[in-house]
Parts: structure tokens; C-alpha cells; sequence
């Protein structure tokens, strides 16, 4: 707030009574810290005359709140499949003020009245209501109305979903524009047909069936029509909707990150194209491969880590899930002695932002290995060992693939150099595990399935061995694929160029294998943002870490 400035005393008085003494105890939380910034004005001499710049009074709150199973969640992605109906849950009662929307905001308006939480005890029995579904797994896609409008949210459901809507809009007031464009608290949800009674006695329950509209359905064809009062709204293509919603982005990520890049994400945007994530399994995940191990010892990995290194948690999750007993180990307790990597049967160098991805990042943390004589002969030794083996992940791949004159059977890693893209990639890739001797990857080539990308530099850069050398020698033991499970130099199917898609690489003996995605991030199936609806518990990539527990038998 600009304290001070006419007016702003007064509004900042009202703001503190609506949030603190109304909305917060109506909905049961609490604001347990804040920071307040009473400075939003700036004044300076110009022409001898003072000027003052003052910004608007706003409040930001930042929510947290316990889960207790992460299982019971629902995201915009329609089933497309199911025999369903889309319902709108107005909290804005029906008022659809345009005021500050996007709307107002594309014809150089700010509006009149904007959106507001009116009845904050309705909109609580709202949440707790769709909470109560959610847990009785009667909700199967949900999105929230208030940022963008309606339009934007079945824009948002059907580009997800990959399907087509069909949605009438009159019982929502007799201004159709304001129907779809207002950004009033609310949202949509799609339910089954058949559960269709069970949920209007329940939100009859809760009095709740006033504010709760059928708005329409999904539908084949990959067009979305709305409707109002017998008019026609839209009725437009998905592709064509789509092509206009990216438009702006890919003119904006020509301009900021690599123009090539950016056209080819644009121009993926097409008729009829096949959802890019999938699953072509030649395993079964559900098999515990390690079940005979359980009851015994379990062998020690050391989980290494570095400045910067933030994945050391996942990485251990991962291991102890397979049977293994992790043990964090910094990089300061090898150099300094306390940790002697001779009890340990395996290594895991996690990922993150070693060194501030600076300084070489991964090559920076190589060289602290290098250039240190006690932690040189530490891994030395540990490579050397027939009964040792290692993972290296991201920024540990990019540590372990400089390092490769220490390890056995490594001469062929190639270095990992900055993204194509020119830009930090985070985001889920499909994968194709291919044919090599990694211990880590046994009985999984042939499989296509989605992992986690996260890193700035992932490029392959060839040392003595091009890339078609290493997959004509099965070294490389990833790469990349498209939707038609074909390898991919495109982007962002490709987040990083690498020729032929390559991504991931094993020693000759395959006891250490590199790889810059992320499989430790997504070892159960609720960790993943897209997962196929028949996995269990375990995710498929779990079986990486199983494999390497089986190996040591």
C-alpha cells in the first residue's frame, strides 16, 4: 500500500478488516505471518515540479494446507471416454461482473465492478462439498473458472482433454459475453452420467444446487461449440483455437529463447495429432523383481550430493523403496575423510544446481573430484571394484560423464552442454529405453513411457564417439521419441537437440549408467502429471532402481 497517498490509509484499513476480521474466520484459516510493504509510492523533482507514482493497494497470500492422500486429485484433463456431464459451480451468484477480466483488460478498459467473494460461508460448504466428491472419486476432471473467464476454461479442459465441447451457457443471464468472460469464483467439474443423482443429492444437501449448472459435455469430433439462448457462440475447430491461444507465446519465445525452437513447438499444434504421452511397457510394473531379496541385508548406496544439489531426497526415496539403505553423503565429507566410499556397494549422484549450475555446474563438481587427490583415489578405487556400480542424474549425469577416463568402459561418454533451446527445461518427455548393457535398464528396452526433464545444459556433445557410433554400439540407452514412437530432434519432444534424441549412456560392462532425465522423481505413480489409468502403486521407472537391488543379488 502507498501509506500516505489520499485515500490509501483508508483502504488499507477496509482491506485489513475484510481479510482479517471477515473472510479469514468465515473460512476457518488463519494468515500466521506477513510482510507488509507500505512503500508502493515513488516522488522525484521533474521540471521543478514534484511527481509521485503510486501503485494500486494489493494483497497476496500464499496458501498451504495438509493433504492427506495426494491419490485423491483431479486435474483438466477430460475423460474423454466417459458417458459425462460438465457442471459450473458459480460462487460469483450469477452476478458475471467483467470488471479488471481480460476482456475489459483486450478493449484498453478496466471495467466497472469486479468480481468479489460475496457469501465466503457458501463458498466454504463449496470447497468442503467438492472435497467430499473428490474423495468418493465421483469428480473426474476439474478447473477453475476465475483466471480467464468460462471461455477460457473449456478452452483450457478441451486442449487438455483432447476432445470436443459442447456447452449451452443460458442459464447463466441473459448477457452471453459476460457469460464467458467474467471471472467470478467458480468452477467446472465433469462427472460421470450415471453418479449424475448421487451428486445433485448431494449438493442439494448442502443447498448448494441454486449456484450448480449443467453447462454441457464432451464430445468427439475436436470441435468446441457454445451456445446461448439458441445462439451460436463459438463454434470453432480445437487446432484453429489452439493455433490462436499459442500464437502469442511462440511470438514472444521467438523472440526470448532460440526462433527455431519456438516454431517448431508451434508447428506441432496439428489436425488429428496423437497425444504425445503414452506407454508401450515391455515390463510389468506391478512385479516386484526384488521380493526375494526382502528380509535381508540391505546394501548401503551412498547418496552423493554437492552445493546446490537439491534432488538427494527423491534419489534416496527411490533406493530405499528398492531394498537399498541410502546414506547421504556431501562431497565435504569425502574430501575431508569422514566418509570412506569403500563401505559402500553403489553411488547415486543426484541432480539439482550444483555449484548454481555455474562454474561449469556438473564439470565444476567433476573437478573437485579431479583436482583433490584424496577424493580422487576415493572414486578411483570405487570404480575399479568389480561389485561397485553408479547412477548419475542431471547434474550428476554431467558430473559422472566427466570423470569418464576413472570409470571402466567410459571412454565413449559425451559431455552435456548447454540446452538448444537456450533455456532451462522443465517439463515431462517421452523416452525410449533402448537395447544396452546397463544393469540399471535390464529387461526394459523396447519400453516408451514419459519421465521428467529438468536442466540447462543436456545437450549431448560427442567427445571421439558421434552419436550414431553409440547406437549402432548399444551405449546409449535413451533417447527421445515422438508420438508416433519415432526418435525426435524436435522441440521441446527433444527439450535439449540432441542428435538422435540421445539422452542417456552405460559403461561397457554396464555398471554405471548417465542419464540427464529424472526416473527418480517419479518412482510411484501419483508422482507423476500424466500416468496411464491401469498402473498400481509403483511407477514403471521404479523397476531402474529394483534392477540395480536384483543385481547385487
Amino acid at each position: 500500500a502507498a501509506a500516505g497517498h489520499p485515500g490509501e490509509d483508508a483502504r488499507l484499513y477496509d482491506t485489513v478488516e475484510a481479510v482479517g476480521r471477515e473472510l479469514c474466520p468465515a473460512l476457518g484459516i488463519t494468515i500466521p505471518v506477513g510482510k507488509d510493504s507500505l512503500s508502493m509510492q515513488s516522488r522525484w523533482q521533474q521540471d521543478d515540479a514534484e511527481r509521485v507514482m503510486t501503485a494500486p493497494l494489493s494483497l497476496i497470500v500464499s496458501a498451504f494446507a495438509p493433504v492427506s492422500d495426494v491419490r485423491k486429485a483431479a486435474t483438466p484433463v477430460l475423460d474423454a471416454d466417459a458417458d459425462s456431464l460438465l457442471l459450473l459451480l458459480d460462487f460469483g451468484g450469477g452476478r458475471n461482473r467483467l470488471g479488471g477480466s481480460a476482456l475489459a483488460q483486450v478493449y484498453a478498459q478496466t471495467g466497472d465492478l469486479g468480481p468479489d467473494l460475496d457469501d465466503a460461508s457458501r463458498f466454504r460448504t463449496g470447497i468442503e462439498t467438492l472435497q467430499m466428491l473428490l474423495a468418493r472419486d465421483l469428480i473426474l476432471a476439474y478447473h477453475d473458472r476465475s483466471d480467464g473467464g468460462l471461455a477460457a476454461t473449456l478452452c483450457e479442459m478441451a486442449f487438455a482433454g483432447g476432445c470436443g465441447i459442447e456447452a449451452d451457457l443460458s442459464t447463466l443471464g441473459a448477457d452471453a459475453l459476460a457469460a464467458l468472460f467474467a471471472e467470478e469464483l467458480g468452477v467446472v467439474f465433469q462427472v460421470s452420467a450415471a453418479d449424475l443423482p448421487t451428486i445433485d443429492a448431494v449438493l442439494r444437501d448442502a443447498d448448494l444446487d441454486g449456484c450448480c449448472h449443467r453447462i454441457g459435455r464432451p464430445v468427439d469430433g475436436g470441435r468446441l461449440r457454445i451456445t446461448h439462448a439458441g445462439a451460436s457462440l463459438i463454434d470453432e475447430a480445437l487446432v484453429d483455437l489452439r493455433r490462436v491461444w499459442s500464437e502469442t507465446t511462440w511470438r514472444m519465445q521467438a523472440l526470448r529463447d532460440h526462433p527455431d525452437c519456438a516454431r517448431e513447438e508451434y508447428e506441432l499444434i496439428q489436425p488429428d495429432a496423437r497425444p504425445r504421452l503414452f506407454t508401450r511397457l515391455e515390463f510389468d510394473p506391478a512385479e516386484d523383481i526384488c521380493a526375494p531379496l526382502v528380509g535381508g541385508t540391505r546394501p548401503r548406496i551412498a547418496i552423493l550430493r554437492e552445493q546446490g544439489v537439491n534432488g538427494q531426497v527423491e534419489m534416496a526415496a527411490a533406493f530405499e523403496r528398492a531394498g537399498f539403505a541410502p546414506v547421504d553423503v556431501h562431497m565435504s565429507d569425502i574430501i575431508a575423510g569422514r566418509v570412506d566410499l569403500a563401505a559402500f556397494h553403489g553411488i547415486a549422484a543426484c541432480g539439482g544446481f550444483s555449484y548454481g549450475d555455474v562454474l561449469g555446474a556438473g564439470e565444476g563438481w567433476a573437478k573437485s573430484i579431479l583436482y583433490n587427490a584424496r577424493a580422487r583415489d576415493a572414486f578411483a578405487a570405487f570404480f575399479a571394484r568389480a561389485d561397485s556400480f553408479g547412477l548419475g542424474i542431471c547434474n550428476g549425469c554431467q558430473m559422472m560423464s566427466n570423470l569418464y577416463r576413472m570409470i571402466p568402459g567410459a571412454a565413449h561418454w559425451p559431455r552435456f552442454v548447454r540446452n538448444r533451446s537456450e533455456q532451462f527445461e522443465a517439463r515431462v518427455a517421452m523416452v525410449e529405453v533402448l537395447e544396452s548393457p546397463s544393469i540399471f535398464l535390464a529387461g526394459m528396452h523396447g519400453s516408451m513411457l514419459p519421465i521428467v526433464v529438468a536442466h540447462g545444459e543436456g545437450r549431448v556433445e560427442p567427445r571421439d564417439t558421434d552419436a550414431a557410433t553409440l547406437l549402432a554400439d548399444n551405449l546409449a540407452c535413451l533417447r527421445y521419441v515422438d508420438a508416433y514412437s519415432e526418435p525426435s530432434e524436435i522441440y521441446p519432444l527433444n527439450p535439449n537437440g540432441s542428435a538422435l534424441g540421445l539422452t542417456g549412456f552405460s559403461s561397457d560392462d554396464g555398471r554405471f549408467t548417465i542419464m540427464m532425465p529424472h526416473p527418480e522423481r517419479i518412482f510411484r505413480s501419483v508422482q507423476n502429471s500424466w500416468r496411464a489409468p491401469d498402473w498400481g502403486e509403483d511407477g514403471p521407472w521404479l523397476r531402474l532402481f529394483r534392477n540395480a537391488r536384483r543385481w547385487l543379488g
